[in-house]
């Protein structure tokens, strides 16, 4: 598995890495996802769109929270992803952060996976 790390940024209560896997992007938040943190995962995101990588899997296992504001970052990625033909893979979701999606009903516009194994394989 070729894990070269492409970057990383920490604001306190979120912490989020980007690396390259195959034709896809892979972005991890660990920590809290709201109104102060939501740039450090928006950015990292539109970085990947802007280089040609349209297929984003967002590595949910370490997210332990997410506001409105973070399911708008979310949102707003797939939109982008999608108009570039690829698309936003959620995957390890805990229980609160599903909780979300799925009281808002976003969960139906996202492709969910149990593992990031399970988003990144063909």
């Amino acid at each position: 598995m070729d894990r070269g790390m492409v970057g990383s940024a920490n604001r306190g209560r979120l912490q989020v890495e980007v690396w390259t896997e195959g034709g896809s992007e892979v972005v991890r938040p660990a920590g809290e996802l709201d109104h102060h943190t939501a740039d450090l995962l928006s950015g990292p995101l539109d970085e990947a769109l802007a280089k040609g990588r349209s297929r984003l899997v967002v590595d949910c296992s370490r997210l332990e929270f997410c506001d409105s504001t973070g399911l708008n970052v979310l949102l707003g990625a797939r939109l982008k992803a999608e108009a570039a033909g690829g698309g936003v893979h959620l995957a390890g979701m805990l229980p609160v952060v599903a909780r979300v999606l799925e009281i808002t009903g976003a969960e139906a516009v996202f492709t969910l996976h149990e593992t990031v194994e399970d988003a990144l394989a063909p």
